[in-house]
């Protein structure tokens, strides 16, 4: 096939700055035939392309073609072309992995992948009963499994992230008590809790409350004097993002009920294998991150929020998520499954909706669902409990280096833990990739005030030989 020069090419410039040669078929793109182009343009009203970008102020518009290279035609070459990018990454198969921090490296069994990989749902989007192919029921059993593994009636259809599902909680929980002011840990992740303040801002004040700078856990003291008639709700996470076991979860459901606040609790589900369900010390509505349950990690995605509570209606009500519920058929002992509560949810009111949520993560959820399900309730225990003794004997065999510090908090912890050096953590990460390792992130920029910090995750993927790896690094980069 004959295709026109590589490289910077003086094209007609269309499309809000972007080059196109007006006759260019390309073979990916159908309406790219310029018989069709020109029928589509025809039935809009427009005259040309560029009439669809006359809403943007022309001060805005690019005036130059963009500095890219022509397209490539062949599927051979495009093929050669995006495998050369990729293998400029440095994965995780590849190197060993101690980051975390939202998204973590478990491993992910054979079956979630294929059940992912199945035509009907891997792209599940949007869809009536009908159309659905055993996606609204998929949906159904991730959200039963996740609610027994929460202790929750009701659970929502996944968010796109934590993130996402933590700050449509706080508004269900400014809705419920009809107040406006969130508190939050500072101690919060910083993604996290600059999501949260962006997302709640146009509705409600978010105000954070101090960390203990012993324990690294919630200034109790400081709740106390914020907690007012005018708090909505009082935000927690167990573990905190930097690994540490909240154990005063009761005291803290106790202070907000109290002033008639409620506690909203995010949790990874991973830890619920060996510590109580946020439900069991006072939470009243849960939210968190799916991803660990057999998802894998992915750059911009692999994430999967949730939002769960009690079955009552006043909590039901507020929800902005799709819910999925079961009804019997004509026929009997056959049941149908499809979205329930559909016109009381924020979804259905976009327009005046104060919180939201659109192409919702359905694939993710439908791949928990398999992970739990393969997992049962005694899986989930021992996979905590690999966690915490993985997650420990890397603490001490850290913590005996020269320059090392960790712990840094005499706190319980799961999965994730401070590492203070001696030295800059930026150098010390530089160095571990020449030991084909990720070290920690670093922590230096968020928590100034814990040194030259980073944070380290240890999962079930991490054997005692990949341990002893990163220690015998780490004690030659400290050198």
């Amino acid at each position: 096939m004959d295709r026109p020069p590589r490289g910077r090419r003086g094209r007609r410039l269309e499309g809000c700055g972007v080059p196109r040669d007006k006759d260019l078929v390309h073979p990916y793109i159908p309406n790219s035939v310029p018989a069709i182009r020109d029928q589509l343009l025809r039935e809009i009203g427009a005259g040309d392309i560029e009439d669809l970008y006359t809403g943007i102020p022309e001060a805005l518009r690019l005036k130059r073609p963009l500095d890219v290279p022509g397209p490539l035609l062949s599927e051979y070459e495009l093929r050669q072309h995006v495998e050369g990018l990729l293998r400029k990454n440095r994965s995780c198969q590849e190197y060993l992995n101690f980051k975390g921090g939202g998204c973590w490296q478990h491993y992910v069994p054979a079956v979630c992948d294929e059940i992912a990989s199945r035509g009907e749902f891997v792209t599940a989007y949007v869809g009536d009963t009908y159309s659905d192919l055993g996606k609204h029921q998929a949906i159904f059993e991730f959200q039963s499994l996740l609610g027994e593994l929460l202790e929750m009636d009701v659970v929502s259809s996944p968010t796109y992230d934590w993130a996402c599902a933590a700050s449509s909680a706080l508004l269900m929980a400014a809705r419920i008590t009809g107040r406006k002011q969130v508190l939050v840990p500072a101690g919060t992740g910083p993604e996290r809790l600059a999501h949260v303040r962006n997302f709640c801002r146009p509705v409600v004040n978010v105000e954070t409350v101090a960390t203990d700078p012993v324990t690294g856990l919630l200034d109790l003291d400081d709740l106390r004097r914020k907690l007012s008639s005018r708090t909505a709700c009082v935000y927690l996470e167990n573990p905190t993002y930097l690994g540490l076991i909240e154990h005063r979860g009761a005291t803290v459901a106790e202070m907000a009920h109290a002033f008639g606040a409620l506690l909203v609790v995010g949790v990874d589900p991973t830890s619920l294998g060996v510590i109580s369900p946020p439900i069991a010390y006072g939470a009243d509505i849960v939210c968190g991150e799916a991803q660990p349950l057999g998802i894998h990690m992915n750059y911009g995605g692999g994430v999967c929020g949730f939002i769960a509570s009690r079955d009552d209606e006043t909590f039901v009500a507020e929800y902005n998520t799709f819910l999925t519920s079961i009804a019997e058929t004509r026929e009997g002992g056959e049941f149908g499954f499809g979205w329930s509560t559909f016109d009381r949810t924020s979804f259905v009111k976009r327009d005046t909706s104060p919180d939201y949520t659109g192409s919702n993560t359905a694939l993710w959820g439908i791949t928990a669902g398999v992970y739990l399900a393969l997992m049962g309730p005694q899986g989930m225990a021992d996979l905590g409990k690999t966690i915490m003794q993985r997650s420990y004997y890397a603490m001490k065999r850290l913590g005996e280096l020269n320059g090392v510090t960790t712990p840094v908090y005499p706190t319980t912890h799961f999965k994730e833990f401070v590492v203070t050096f001696d030295r800059p953590v930026a150098d010390v990460n530089r160095a571990l990739l020449g030991h084909r390792i990720f070290g920690g992130i670093d922590l230096s920029a968020s928590y100034p005030e814990l040194g030259n910090s980073a944070l380290y995750c240890v999962t079930e993927i991490h054997s005692r030989e990949a341990i002893e790896r990163l220690v015998d690094a780490v004690k030659e980069v400290l050198r």
